[in-house]
Formats: C-alpha cells, structure tokens, sequence
C-alpha cells in the first residue's frame, strides 16, 4: 500500500493505470500529480494524488492545477486552427500580411504554418534582454526584429519560447483579444476545462509548487550558454523556479499554461472524436486531418531527438514522445514530465500532469507507465 493519498474514479477496466498512478508514487519519486482518460468523450480515469508542494503539507486536490509547460504549445495552435477552420485566418499566408513587423529582416515570406511546424527559422529572440519572458512586447518587437537563423521551411527547429508569441501576436491581430483571453472565451468556458494561459490571483492559490530536477531541459539550457536551447530560452530569469507570481500571471503561451490532467485529456478526446463533442464543436474533421497530418520527421536542431510533427502537434514517436500503438495519436508533451494526446484510432483522450520535474527531455518513466498501462 503506498502512503500517499489516492483520489478520484477509474472505471473497473482502466484499473491498470490506477495500478501504474499509484505505482509512480511507491518506485518513482513521484510528489503530486493527476492522470485522466476520456473513451468515446466520456472519462473514464480521472485520479489524483500526492502533494501540491514539496514540504509534503498540502494535498493534491480534485481542483488543483499546475503548470503544463509545453503542453501549452498545442492547445496555441489549436487556436490558430480555429481562426482558420472560420475562415479568419489563412495558413499559407504570410504572418508579415498579418502582423506587418515580423516582415523585418528577411521574413516577409514566412507563412503561419511553418510556426506552427517549428520550420519558420526563428527559434531565438537575441535582441530581448533577460527577464523580458513576462513581457509580451518585448518580446514580440524582439522576434520582430529576429533575422532567420536558417533558410525558412527548411530546418527542423523547435521554437522552445518564441512559438507561442508568434501564435499570439497572429491571433491579437486577427482577433482583439490576447491568446489567452481566447483560451478562456473560445475553449475553457464552452467546454468547463479548467485550463488557463495567464492565471487570476483566486487560480493561482490553487496552483501546485512546480519541483524542478537536476538535468531537466531548462536546467541544461542554463548549464550550456552557447547552446540552441538557451538562446532558446535566454529571456527566462536565473532564479526562476516556474513558482513565482510573474511566471503564473503573465502570459507565455509556449509554456506557462495552467491546468489539470482533466481538462486536458477532455481536451483531447473531443478531438479524437472528430472536433465536437456534447453539443460543443470546435474544429471540424478536416481541420483535424490538416492540423495533424505530417509536416515533418526526423532530427530536431533544438533538442536533437527525432520526431514526427504536424502542424502545432507532435505525431506519435516512441520512445521519447509515445503515445499507444495509434500512429494517428497526436498530442504534446511538457518539460519535466507532462504528457497529453488524442487517439482517434482508439477514440481516447489522455493527460498527465505532475509537479516534480524529471530529469530529462523525453517523457520520463512515469508517463510512459501510465501510457503502457493504459493500452495493456
């Protein structure tokens, strides 16, 4: 019997991923976390557990969220294929006609898709200072500024940060609103997900402590100066921990958004339904076969793992991104262990969302437990 606290429901035939939830606490060090699996749109798992901080005082509750790190790139690009799915928004098209100062320096031909693929070459900011991560325009006049590191459309390059200020500078101009005030309005509130890019004081009281482990990919960054991935990410503070206010409230939808295994995995399954779901449609199937279709396999400059990407998503590419034995499953990972993905083939919806950070830039075992359970 483990002796951390075990919350929640799982249908009699997902036992085996209650029995890999509870086994993470008891051989991996786990300190909080939740795990959900919607089938057919309903869930099916929907567990939680642990501790919320590290001194082990506060519990995991029903309603308590953290951050999801990178899971946050696809519910952006989700977004932007909504606007598209409307008509507002055209993925061929160049952002410059959209956002008229990202044509600066040799950018002018770049479309939306190649930002959503990680191919636009423009994985770095150099111009904006450290710390400029909680401020949006600096960020933006900087990626504006940013001159390709490579011919555009032609080098796999994970875009760690500038991504999701890319997305949402695109969906501001089409739209009015910040990607996150569109979280909220157009995805979270229709469908009751407790999901936020942006966090007000009353969410933020509800937010686990984020326990960063040695050799995690932001660690790495900040050991390695010269490096891709902490020109990456060299607007992120020295001292920051993931915890602090500034982090939760402001808005970096490549990375600080907030939520549960829950809300996620809801997320997910109505996708793997074809984009509707309850009265509540938010892509069509067309969108969905576009927004996942290949776009891209092989080596990433950024990480140097090999992957499968689509267009905001990564595709199913085990060992370090697997997700079941579907190779239509599509979906996103976060540093430190958070994973989430659909499976049309199977008509699931999965999420897992803990607070310690694994060592590491694949998965971690944790996840990969979850996930090996949940098909057994």
């Amino acid at each position: 019997m483990t002796e951390h606290r075990i919350d929640g429901t799982c249908d009699p035939a997902s036992q085996s991923v209650a029995d890999a939830f509870a086994q993470n606490f008891e051989t991996d060090d786990e300190l909080g976390a939740a795990v959900a699996v919607t089938k057919d749109g309903e869930l099916v798992v929907d567990l939680w557990g642990g501790h919320r901080d590290a001194e082990r005082q506060l519990a995991w509750e029903q309603d308590t969220i953290v951050c999801m790190m990178s899971v946050g790139k696809a519910v952006s690009s989700l977004c932007i294929h909504m606007l598209a799915d409307r008509g507002q928004l055209d993925l061929d098209a160049p952002i410059s006609q959209i956002w008229p100062a990202f044509a600066q320096n040799g950018k002018r031909e770049i479309p939306v898709r190649w930002v959503l693929s990680h191919l636009s070459s423009v994985p770095v900011a150099d111009a904006a200072p450290r710390g400029a991560l909680y401020d949006w325009n600096a960020m933006t006049e900087a990626i504006a500024k940013q001159a390709p590191l490579w011919k555009p459309g032609t080098t796999p390059c994970y875009h760690t940060a500038t991504q999701g200020f890319i997305l949402g500078e695109i969906l501001r101009n089409v739209t009015g609103q910040t990607l996150g005030e569109f979280v909220r309005n157009e995805i979270s509130r229709p469908l009751r997900l407790d999901y936020q890019i942006g966090l007000t004081p009353a969410e933020e009281a509800r937010c686990a402590t984020m326990i960063p482990s040695a050799g995690n990919i932001l660690s790495k960054a900040q050991s390695d100066a010269d490096s891709l991935l902490a020109r990456g990410w060299a607007q992120l503070p020295a001292d920051e921990d993931f915890n602090s206010h500034r982090w939760r409230a402001c808005q970096i939808p490549s990375a600080n958004g907030h939520g549960n295994a829950r809300a996620i995995a809801r997320l997910y399954g109505l996708l793997a339904l074809g984009g509707a779901h309850d009265g509540v449609r938010l892509l069509s199937r067309e969108a969905i076969d576009r927004a996942t279709g290949e776009q891209w396999k092989g080596r990433d400059l950024m990480s140097g793992l090999t992957f499968r990407l689509g267009m905001g998503f990564y595709l199913n590419c085990p060992p370090d991104r697997p997700m079941g034995p579907s190779a239509r499953a599509f979906g996103h990972s976060g540093a430190g262990g958070a994973q989430s993905f659909g499976d049309p083939d199977n008509r699931i919806g999965f999420a897992y969302s803990p607070n310690r950070m694994h060592g590491g830039i694949d998965i971690g075992s944790r996840a990969a437990r979850l996930i090996e359970a949940l098909y057994a």
